[in-house]
């Protein structure tokens, strides 16, 4: 039995509906008490605990959305009075159970931990701060092994009744991920919250409250007094000039009729909620803040390095190389910036509704700069904090090495081709000279590349293994036999029914094959180096050969009888394209430094050697420029 409830207080909290809190209750498991249930209640509430704690765990995965991809550490202290304390957390400890981490520790006084998670409707709310009662808008947790508890993990964004059964204080360390700043604020009643203030020297409520003087001056605070016995919190709205807004503390707020959006000096907007996420492909990352003050305010943006993770947990390779982008350069219209693993770096935000209030910040992860190998994790804290010192908000910041694995589609645009220009040695009359032989004397070649009168664009299909690079005629991304999605060279090897939402992509100046086995790749695929792919095409191909026209009797590769087939040379030749992809080395400027893990650009040279009768051949060199986006990361290309 997790707490004590009259029929009064049961039928109250039947109908949603919740009294103030009375005093006591601390030992209620330990000892008699006058408002301890009959033996029918008890029978009752038995029936229905399967039910509450498979509700409440669903509610807790759900309402809270806990999140497990955070790779970053950090520990949280609170200080515990010796009874009941209010504790807010700004990390995530879902990755171990209570009973490990508090439970198996002898020399942890913790008796008892309740999380508050209110059911939410239109039709109902809490207009009072409640004590904890086993039902929907508290999940609990005990140290006696007796006793049923609902949730068994500590969450982010949450606020906790945690009762300290020592007769000292008591420093508690939760180490954790942590988690971005998220506040479930109703106006319709009361609000258990903390607030992420600076962990040292907090500002004072009256300070704190400052810019938000209608919640100042209309709302209701109430508090726990030196962790006592008694759950009853008291109202210390006259105390806002010495209590101070102590990070990881809770509080009761209720300020009816008006919803709030002052939770600090500033507050911010995430691209992804769940933090700073750029994986082994992602580049960029959005994070807007605003002034929520009258006056200017200066942030503050430094990096922090994670602690070691836990036993068991995933190792860290190291902090993420993180780039603040900076200002427009005109001339190539290229951003700056600057790396946070050098200093910190200031943001001046205008005062709330002014212009120039808030400001998007663009963050990277300076893939060149980051070694190690796939999958290995580098995890970082960027800290956020304010010139007033009000606020200070951590945000977990994750990256992995970038791997060119996937299957990457561009066009490289040709532009030029090379020359084949003759001059002749003149005579004394200005006439082209003549050898012994009567043949005109070549003075010199010209074979510089030159503009063509109109570029030209060709399909680029690479897909890159973890052991080779591959040029493709053509690729299918889909659904695959399996169920899961591929990157496979046929189209038999696609789910029929799925071939609706499948995608083929084709090059059509590579020759076709029904095998589409494609043409590995010589050299590296990656910024600064080349890579080669040779193709060829016999003479005799009907399938692709261009010289080759299967109902035109001079360009059948057929003799004049139809009786055998030419030679090569007769009507058709043997090509020899030698595709050379030269990576552009990763530039200075922002962009360039966090695309490495996505595109990829460079120069594109073509050897085309056409070869006739005997020995006889031509070359042509064609060159441009091309541009590669990896379209997948599936580093399998599904062959049969």
């Amino acid at each position: 039995m997790k707490t004590t409830l009259t029929a009064e207080s049961a039928e109250i909290a039947k109908r949603g509906r919740f009294a103030v809190p009375t005093s006591g209750g601390s030992e209620r498991k330990h000892r008699s008490h006058e408002n301890t249930p009959s033996p029918d209640c008890l029978k009752q509430f038995s029936a229905l605990s399967a039910f509450s704690v498979a509700k409440s765990l669903f509610v807790l995965s759900v309402f809270f959305a806990v999140t497990t991809a955070h790779a970053q550490w950090q520990t949280q202290t609170v200080t515990l009075k010796p009874g009941w304390n209010a504790v807010y957390l700004h990390v995530d400890a879902s990755h171990v159970t209570l009973d490990a981490s508090v439970g198996a520790d002898n020399a942890n006084p913790i008796a008892e931990i309740w999380l508050w998670k209110p059911r939410m409707s239109p039709d109902r709310f809490i207009n009072n701060p409640q004590q904890p009662v086993s039902g929907d808008d508290w999940g609990s947790w005990n140290r006696s092994a007796s006793v049923a508890d609902t949730f068994d993990k500590l969450i982010g964004n949450a606020a906790y009744l945690v009762r300290n059964g020592g007769a000292a204080d008591y420093t508690w360390s939760i180490k954790g991920k942590p988690v971005p700043p998220r506040y479930d604020w109703t106006s319709k009643g009361v609000n258990f919250i903390g607030f992420a203030t600076p962990a040292a020297d907090p500002p004072f409520f009256g300070t704190f409250l400052s810019p938000a003087q209608r919640l100042a001056s209309g709302g209701e605070f109430y508090r726990y007094d030196d962790g006592n016995n008694d759950l009853t919190p008291s109202l210390f709205n006259a105390l806002f000039n010495t209590v101070r807004v102590t990070r990881g503390q809770a509080y009761w707020i209720r300020h009816a009729g008006e919803f709030n959006r002052y939770f600090g000096a500033f507050e911010i907007a995430l691209q992804n909620s769940s933090g700073i996420q750029f994986g082994a492909s992602g580049s960029q990352h959005s994070l807007r803040v605003r002034n929520m003050t009258a006056g200017d305010i200066t942030l503050t943006l430094a990096l922090v390095a994670s602690e070691a993770p836990p036993s068991g947990q995933t190792a860290i390779a190291g902090t993420p190389p993180l780039l603040l982008r900076g200002a427009l350069n005109s001339a190539n219209l290229t951003y700056g910036s600057t790396a946070l693993s050098s200093g910190s770096q200031t943001v001046t935000l205008k005062p709330r509704g002014q212009v120039g209030s808030e400001a998007e910040l663009i963050l990277g992860v300076n893939r060149v700069a980051m070694t190690g190998n796939a999958g290995d994790i580098f995890a970082g804290i960027l800290r956020l904090t304010d010139s007033l010192g009000y606020t200070q908000i951590d945000l977990p910041v994750t990256a992995n090495p970038a791997s060119s694995s996937g299957l990457w589609v561009g066009n490289a645009l040709v532009n030029q081709v090379r020359h084949y220009l003759k001059n002749y040695q003149r005579d004394a009359g200005g006439k082209p000279a003549q050898n012994a032989s009567g043949q005109y004397v070549v003075a010199s070649t010209v074979t510089s590349l030159g503009s063509v009168a109109r570029p030209f664009n060709l399909r680029l299909i690479i897909h890159k293994s973890a052991t080779e690079a591959r040029l493709l005629q053509r690729a299918y991304h889909g659904i695959g036999l399996g169920n899961n999605t591929v990157v496979t060279t046929r189209e038999s090897l696609l789910l029929p029914a799925s071939l609706s939402s499948a995608r083929r992509i084709s090059a059509v100046h590579l020759p076709f094959s029904d095998g589409n086995a494609g043409w590995a790749c010589t050299g590296q695929f990656a910024q600064g180096q080349s890579m080669s792919a040779q193709v060829n095409l016999a003479f005799g191909d009907y399938a692709s050969n261009p010289y080759l026209h299967s109902f035109h009797p001079d360009h059948d590769n057929l003799n004049a009888l139809f009786s055998a087939t030419e030679v090569r040379g007769g009507e058709s030749y043997d090509i020899e394209r030698k595709v050379t992809l030269t990576f552009t080395p990763p530039g200075n400027d922002f962009g360039s430094l966090v695309s490495g893990g996505n595109q990829m650009t460079g120069q594109y040279a073509e050897e085309i050697v056409l070869k006739g009768r005997g020995t006889e051949s031509r070359q042509i060199d064609t060159a441009g420029v091309f541009v590669l986006k990896r379209i997948s990361d599936i580093a399998t290309l599904t062959t049969q």
